[in-house]
This record gives C-alpha cells, structure tokens and sequence, in this order.
C-alpha cells in the first residue's frame, strides 16, 4: 500500500506555523519509518520496545513543551501533534511519552525543589530515566479522593503504605510520583526503585495497550527522606493539573489513531474489487468514509483551538475534559466502524485497525472515562455537582 496520507480536508495545515508543521513531520517520519515496521511484533507479543526509547529522547519529545533549562519548549499545538502522531503509530507509544512528560516531568517542574528538578527532568528529558505516575488505586479510580494509600511522619522523612493500579511504565520507571494522604491532605512523593518495600508487578493478559506497560505499584512500609516530597503539591488540585496535562495530549493522540484508521480503510477500499468494482465506488462505504472525515475534521479544529487557547493562558480544565470526551468516543466509532469496512482481514494484524479499535477502549476509559467527562461537562453547563 501507498505511504500514509493524513487527512486535512479543510485545510487546517494552513493555521499552523511552520515550525509546528516542521516538528509534526519530523515525528511523522520516524514514526512510519522507525516504530510501524516495529509495533505489530511488540503488540503480538505483549511488549514495549524499549528500544526506541532513546530516540524519543533525541526526538525532543519527552517533556518537550516544558519550560526547562535547554529543552525545545514546543507550543502547545505542536506539544498536541506530536502526540496525534505517536498514537498513529500506538496508543501505547503515546501513552509512555504523555506518562513520562505531562505526568511525571510536569509535577517535577510545576511543584518540585530545584534539586529534584536537577536530578530528574533532564535525565527524563533524554530518555535515560523513566517514570511512573501512582494515583490509580484497585479501589479507588474515578473517585481518587476515596485513596487509601497513607503517609505517615516518621523522624526526619516518611513512611508509605499502599497500592496502586493501572500504572502505565511502572515496571519501567526509575521513579515514581506517589500520590498519598498525609494527615488527610494528598501530597506527592518521589519513590525510587530499589527503596526498601517499593515493588512493582505488571499486569498481563490485556487485550488492549500490549505494546504497553501496565503495573501494579506495592508499597509496604516504604521509607522515604523529607527530601522525596514534593513540596509546591498540597491536595488534590496537584494530580488533578497533571490529569489535565495529560488529558489534553490524549483529546489529540486519539484523533491520530482515527486517522490512521481512515487512511487504511480509504486505500484499502480503493484496491479491493467486489462486483466487478472497487468497494471504495459503492454508495455505502463513501457513506462511511464522509461520515469518518467529517468527525476526524471537527476534532482536529477543537484540538487547535484548544491548542490555542492554552499558548493563552485561557484553556480550562473543562475545556480539556469536552476535547477529550470528543475525540476518544469518535476515534473509537471511526476504529470500530473501519474494522467493518474491512471485512473479514480487519481481524487480522496486517491491517492495523483492529490494533487501534483495541487500544482505545483503553484510552476512553482511563484518564477520566466518557461519563465522567459527561458530568464534568455537566457541572460547567449547570453550575450542580452531580458527583455527590
């Protein structure tokens, strides 16, 4: 088949600057040169490929939109299609680029000392530390003010109880920011690995995100010096800007998995002859594609707006949850509505539909699912908490 063709249909390249397009291309290429020939292997068979992990150091792309020291300082639009990029490639490649820049390296530079800082973001930035980012708990998911994990003063430093679930990188990460409640108040902690009563166990047997690791995070009296705090996050207002940072990467990652969908299926319906014609000439399928287009071409303008919005200064917490909410119920509809389209070869790992249908039950649940975004929407449009 043809080289990837993304679909622009209402010129969109034209309100972006050069250098966004510049950095978007870059990630483009290395993706379809570099990660596609990698990925159905590495999802086949249940793992990450470590191996490109330098490369997205060189990239730049690891906390890249981060002011800091020598980093590129990307905007935010184009900090948003580098992630639409990536997830062309996997949800699980732009999983572990959003985890280690927008929950991870953000925390550290929004709330960190700058001896923590020092120590991490620019090992993180280059690739040669990852971390991990533990709010999740087995019990304690849409509601993350129910969390049982517990920190208590002891001497000089702290002790850490608890567990958390659904860590993406977790079994990866060099450290991890542990959210825990310190006499009823949450607060962030920097946990190495190696400390005394952390360990880790990942989670297998997923039909979805296998080229990405997910982990189980133990903590069993865990100690930890005054020094692992991180002393700007006071409350749950601290991993809930990180849960905005990472959502609005995710509200474009996931418009970038519906347009490699629709890429496939466009070519696909091209070639494949059925009555004597290309099924891509019957009224059904251009009937599908319109409707997969339209939604991919909405996304993408609410994305740049929202792009926009935040190099202002003015984007909201609830204007991420609507892009969010947006664009990972559509992508999922355009994956599952192209797999159809497919037949029956949209079963099998040659096409790369199935793959991307199969990640994005993932990427609409996690990060806040469709409902809860539903009344977060909800309480902006009526001022009532409909959470209690």
């Amino acid at each position: 088949m043809s080289l990837y063709e993304a679909p622009d249909f209402l010129c969109i390249d034209d309100l972006l600057t050069e250098e966004e397009r510049l950095v978007r291309d870059t990630v483009r290429s290395w993706v379809t040169d570099r990660y596609l020939p990698l990925v159905e292997a590495a999802y086949r068979e249940g793992r990450f490929t470590h191996e490109v992990i330098p490369e997205l150091g060189e990239l730049g792309v690891l906390g890249g939109n981060l002011d800091y020291a020598d980093f590129p300082r990307m905007s935010a639009t184009a900090y948003g299609l580098v992630m639409q990029e990536l997830e062309r490639g996997d949800s699980g490649l732009r999983s572990f680029v959003s985890v280690q820049g927008a929950l991870v390296m953000y925390p550290i530079w929004r709330y960190g000392s700058d001896a923590q800082k020092a120590k991490w973001l620019p090992a993180m930035h280059a690739g040669k530390a990852i971390g991990c980012f533990g709010l999740t708990e087995p019990d304690h998911g849409s509601d993350p003010s129910g969390m049982e994990t517990k920190a208590v003063k002891d001497g000089d430093g702290y002790v850490l109880n608890g567990a958390k679930m659904w860590i993406t990188n977790g079994d990866l990460a060099h450290v991890a920011v542990v959210w825990a409640k310190l006499d009823g108040v949450v607060r962030g902690f920097l946990v190495e690995r190696g400390t005394k009563g952390f360990t880790t166990r990942e989670q297998k047997g997923k039909h979805s995100l296998r080229a990405s690791v997910t982990s189980e995070l133990i903590l069993q009296d865990v100690p930890v010096p005054a020094s692992a705090m991180l002393p700007g996050a006071s409350g749950l207002s601290g991993p809930l800007s990180c849960l905005t940072q990472a959502r609005y990467g995710i509200a474009w990652g996931a418009i970038g998995a519906a347009m490699a969908c629709f890429d496939e299926v466009r070519r696909y319906g091209a070639t494949r002859v059925q009555f004597g014609k290309p099924i891509a000439g019957f009224q059904l399928y251009q009937a599908k594609l319109a409707g997969m287009l339209t939604e991919i071409t909405k996304a993408q303008l609410v994305n740049l707006r929202l792009g926009r919005l935040k190099e202002a200064h003015k984007a909201t917490a609830q204007q991420v949850s609507f892009a969010k909410r947006n664009a990972c119920h559509e992508a999922l509809e355009i994956a599952r509505t192209a797999r159809d389209m497919l037949g029956a070869n949209g079963i099998t790992d040659e096409y790369q539909t199935m793959r991307h249908m199969c990640n994005l039950e993932s990427v609409k649940t996690y990060e806040g699912t469709h409902d809860i975004h539903t009344l977060i929407l909800g309480m902006a449009i009526t001022g009532i908490d409909a959470f209690r």
